[in-house]
């Protein structure tokens, strides 16, 4: 293995193509890289989430997080339930069968292959990150829900968008369309050229009948701003906070699916569920012509 886990692809819920000493080494080489001193945003987002993959300087930076901004939980709680909605009528409605999700996060409940694999059970689903704890959870990824099903994990940086395309052509099939996914990760871009052109890479590598599922938190409260300011003064790794507008940008030249960009809690919300409230991350699922 060159570093890369491109070979840990379960298919039909095994994953023996992987050597158990290679991917002993593996997790101890990326458990080796984890810095657990320092606050890191997968890790806190989480911990908001409720999750249990955090540790005490993430949920010191989490608190002082909420105490600024306290609708951060529930922007937190929003995203998930965004990719729930999201994905399901990709699956149901939209007739996908592939999902490339770049900058997954931790795995916490509902992920993309096992939502998508609950609608269409031969689903195939790659997963991308670059964050050590990510790559050591790697296996609860690449654990099917269905005997037809496929899902993959790649070890790549957001800032190579060419890369990531070449390693999910190992696993997706780039002749039949294929759900982009950027899922609250683009601020972590620090330039918004570079921020297009990833994403323009990415869906110029993708055919027609593809398409892109994007949210990003915004620039929208006074609060948010402020407490993203006191999260970047840290050390962390920053997080730019943009304006609707600019996601709205990302979807340049595809069609957006009804509601539009909208906050994320109003996309297409459960009319039986609780009257949905606007949260400070906007979003959009739109189809490449």
């Amino acid at each position: 293995m060159d570093g890369r886990l491109r070979a840990a692809v379960s298919v039909n819920g095994s994953g023996e193509d992987v050597a158990m000493t290679e991917r002993s080494s593996t997790d101890n080489r990326l458990q080796s890289k984890i810095d657990t001193s320092v606050p890191h945003s997968a890790r806190i987002w989480n911990y908001w989430m409720g999750g249990k993959d955090n540790y005490a300087a993430d949920r010191e930076a989490g608190d002082a997080y909420i105490a600024q901004f306290p609708g951060i939980v529930a922007l937190a709680k929003q995203s998930r339930q965004f990719l729930i909605r999201a994905v399901h009528h990709l699956a149901a409605e939209a007739g996908i069968r592939q999902f490339l999700d770049i900058g997954t996060g931790l795995p916490t409940m509902q992920n993309t292959h096992e939502v998508a694999q609950r609608v269409a059970p031969a689903s195939k689903i790659v997963y991308v990150d670059n964050d050590p704890l990510v790559l050591a959870h790697a296996r609860a990824l690449l654990r099917n829900t269905t005997d037809e099903g496929v899902t993959g994990y790649i070890d790549a940086d957001l800032h190579d968008p060419d890369q990531i395309v070449a390693d999910a052509r190992n696993i997706l099939n780039f002749t039949q369309p294929v759900a982009v996914m950027f899922m609250g990760v683009l601020g972590h871009v620090s330039d918004y050229d570079e921020v297009r052109s990833i994403v323009g890479r990415v869906m110029e590598a993708v055919p027609s009948g593809s398409h892109l599922v994007l949210w990003d938190s915004t620039n929208t409260s006074e609060g948010f701003d402020e407490a993203q300011q006191g999260y970047d003064d840290t050390g962390a790794v920053p997080y730019v906070l943009r304006s609707p507008e600019q996601v709205r940008d990302c979807f340049e030249g595809l069609e957006l699916l009804d509601p539009g960009l909208v906050s994320i809690s109003l996309w297409r919300p459960d009319p039986a569920g609780t009257a949905a409230v606007a949260v400070d991350g906007y979003g959009a699922v739109a189809r490449k012509p």
